[in-house]
């Protein structure tokens, strides 16, 4: 039987990217398309601004949506909608994949908490390649003591509202575990000033905003003599919708319980 999928945020970037993945997989069928109140899109089909007729309306009611047999929720929104989703979630026994990145400690921790309810996959970003990257850099991390500087340098698009990105600050924690320390206390998300020598040991972040750059992140060791970068480029969302539906026919099988991308590969 074919996974019916759910998309909140169907008439934006990720959205529309996801949708045209789900109608891509035979394994797979859209099931509902949610937007926010007052979305000019609610009403349309949710495959118009793809040329295709799905039949599946872009809708509000996310409760009565979830309660129409949805096995999965893909959620790329703001954390709050995502929270709200969760919720809802719950309440019909949908399992939900989660891209929004921005959330607080205690938002984090309210996922956690459902995790125990449904099964969730919650990763800064869905794309095969970052998550690889980030293996990758664990294990630079690993090799390379704090002689060698990290830097982590991010750019993305001018909508883009929170930063550092998501999935800067786990290619952070992903040096952070090489290393065997905790991200929090070594983690310099910016700077600005008279900031003094570069404490060692320090995992330093620059963000850039601009243009309609999907995403780009690079790992810099700065040692004495030497600079080793390990960098990944995105030239298209479809890499992030391609990851999403692999979790949740990864999540299909699974019961309650908080999973990674790490967990979908195998990494």
């Amino acid at each position: 039987m074919a996974l019916r999928i759910a998309i909140a945020g169907a008439s934006g970037r990720m959205g529309r990217m996801l949708i045209e993945a789900v109608l891509a997989d035979p394994q797979a069928v859209l099931a509902a398309a949610l937007d926010v109140p007052g979305s000019p899109a609610l009403g349309q089909d949710a495959g118009a601004p793809l040329g295709r007729a799905t039949g599946v309306p872009v809708r509000a009611d996310a409760d009565a949506a979830l309660a129409e047999g949805v096995d999965v929720l893909i959620d790329f929104t703001r954390p709050e909608g995502t929270l709200a989703h969760l919720a809802l979630a719950q309440r019909h026994g949908v399992r939900v994949v989660i891209g929004t990145t921005g959330f607080t400690p205690d938002q984090k921790a309210a996922i956690g908490a459902a995790a125990q309810q449904v099964g969730i996959v919650f990763a800064p970003n869905m794309s095969v390649g970052v998550n690889v990257l980030a293996k990758l850099v664990e294990a630079a991390a690993a090799a390379l003591d704090d002689r060698y500087d990290a830097e982590v340098w991010e750019m993305h698009h001018r909508h883009k509202v929170d930063a550092p990105s998501g999935t800067a600050l786990a290619l952070g924690e992903a040096v952070a575990r090489g290393r065997g320390v905790v991200f929090a206390e070594r983690a310099v998300l910016s700077r600005e000033g008279h900031t003094g020598e570069r404490r060692r040991g320090d995992i330093g972040f620059a963000t850039l905003r601009g243009g309609d750059v999907i995403g780009e992140h690079v790992v810099v060791f700065a040692g004495t003599g030497e600079r080793i970068e390990i960098a990944h480029k995105s030239g298209s969302r479809a890499n992030y919708a391609e990851g999403s539906l692999r979790a949740a026919h990864f999540l299909h099988q699974r019961g309650p319980g908080l999973y990674s991308m790490a967990d979908v590969l195998g990494l």
